[in-house]
């Protein structure tokens, strides 16, 4: 990992503390995976560990093997010479009773500025939920010039995400 990247955003931490920032486009999905301690203690390592990510598809280098602040990540997708890179830092973790999670900010060379968080919380009814709250806009002249299909294509990788943490507690 490229330590020498820098974050390429100035908002760091709002997916956490709120409100997201203006001048961004915001991405907020929130879906039921399961029910109960144990499906929250599997769903919430799912996503710390990266294998969340990983089941969706999407390639995913980190220098931990779990999240923590500081820690790199690089996410890709894609299929040959059409896999896009996005390398991030790891911002903040929840490590609760009842809520879990971690938020990566880009860095240099992401083709967005911005971040993203994904949490799973156990709320007192016993319901898991899982939760991608993102802000972003465009780096690099391909996301400027894909337009609005960026945040339709990021609504449908958290969507997908929600699916596989699903899958991965009932399959």
């Amino acid at each position: 990992m490229n330590r020498a990247r820098t974050l390429n955003y100035p908002e760091t931490g709002a997916t956490r503390l709120g409100p997201l920032p203006d001048g961004y486009h915001h991405l907020h999905h929130t879906v039921r995976v399961g029910r109960g301690r144990a499906a929250f203690e599997t769903a919430g390592e799912a996503v710390v560990t990266w294998r969340m990510h990983r089941r969706s598809g999407a390639r995913v280098r980190a220098d931990a093997e779990r999240a923590e602040p500081g820690a790199r990540v690089e996410v890709s997708a894609g299929v040959g010479p059409l896999r896009f890179a996005a390398p991030c830092e790891v911002i903040w973790t929840a490590y609760e009773s009842d809520r879990t999670g971690f938020a990566y900010g880009t860095v240099s060379g992401h083709p967005e500025r911005g971040e993203e968080s994904f949490v799973v919380d156990l709320r007192d009814d016993g319901s898991v939920w899982f939760t991608v709250m993102a802000f972003s806009r465009p780096a690099v002249w391909y996301t400027r010039l894909a337009g609005p299909l960026v945040p339709v294509l990021q609504k449908l990788y958290a969507r997908r995400l929600g699916n596989v943490l699903r899958r991965m507690l009932h399959g």
